[in-house]
């Protein structure tokens, strides 16, 4: 009986040290750290246009409807940093406009990390939001627009002639992030295109002429882009038309009232949980969207 015992307490002894020498979890982790690695890389199959590995840079509007619709552009904003982050790209506000009462007029972000314009150029459009009025006394129902732009970020070349007498230049003082100096000195620069009355602004940096610099490469993308926007295939490929900011036009719609559920006009793909579409979870979207 001792004997038996004595086999079966070997027995344990050999499986909790076999135990010990293989971290099951950790392996678990691992492998599913590499699927989603490998799930990734696999998926790159799909970035093939020639701007796919640049960085990003997206800008966001606010549509018409004052505190609402600027209260929405800065919900927008908050949802892609999310995003941003949580594919593990870094982000860096370049010039922000913020709303009288609540929210932003308009913002501009650089988005750091290779295929980022990949990612996100299919975010290009009107974004539109139902919702009851955070605004309203009465809290009504109201529908707001945003308007999406992006671009991929390119280096200034000589491509594009852009004569100095063609510039106007502008320093005001900066209102969102940049340092020390914010709102003490007129560091933030705003560049304005005469011929194509095209505008580019960045205040982020500490120094106005390091935002001069950005504002300009900012500039010449814009330039760049409108010129191959003149070429239907390339205006397929970079961004597509813009419509208008209004009903109607919008690719996506963001529903949070009286129902709730976000749609994407274009993939029909659908989320009942626009919580957590606003948070950044935005994977499904965005790769229904590529794989078209």
């Amino acid at each position: 009986m001792n004997e038996q015992v004595n086999f079966w307490e070997g027995i344990e002894k050999e499986v909790s040290d076999l135990k010990g020498l293989v971290d099951v979890d950790g392996i678990e982790k691992e492998i599913v750290a590499l699927e989603k690695r490998f799930s990734e890389e696999e998926f790159k199959v799909f970035f093939s246009g020639e701007y796919d590995r640049k960085n990003a840079v997206i800008s966001i509007f606010s549509g018409a409807g004052g505190t609402e619709a600027q209260d929405w552009a800065e919900m927008l904003m908050k949802m892609y940093i999310a995003y941003i982050e949580k594919k593990g790209f870094k982000y860096k506000i370049l010039d922000i406009s913020k709303g009288q009462e609540a929210g932003i007029k308009s913002v501009v972000l650089e988005v750091i990390g290779s295929y980022s314009y990949a990612y996100l150029k299919g975010e290009n459009g009107v974004h539109r939001l139902v919702r009851l009025s955070p605004f309203n006394s009465d809290n009504l129902r109201h529908t707001s627009f945003a308007l999406v732009e992006v671009l991929p970020e390119l280096e200034v070349e000589d491509d594009i002639e852009i004569k100095d007498d063609d510039l106007k230049i502008d320093t005001f003082r900066a209102s969102g992030p940049g340092g020390q100096n914010v709102n003490m000195r007129s560091t933030a620069v705003r560049i304005t295109h005469l011929p194509s009355k095209i505008v580019a602004s960045c205040q982020s940096e500490r120094s106005q002429a390091q935002n001069k610099e950005r504002a300009f490469k900012l500039l010449y993308t814009k330039l760049y882009q409108k010129k191959l926007l003149q070429d239907k295939k390339e205006k397929k490929q970079i961004r597509g038309d813009l419509p208008s900011v209004e009903w109607g036009s919008q690719i996506r719609s963001y529903v949070l009232h009286p129902y709730k559920m976000v749609k994407d006009h274009r993939t029909e793909v659908e989320s009942s949980d626009p919580e957590s579409i606003l948070n950044g979870e935005l994977d499904k979207f965005i790769e229904a969207e590529i794989k078209l």
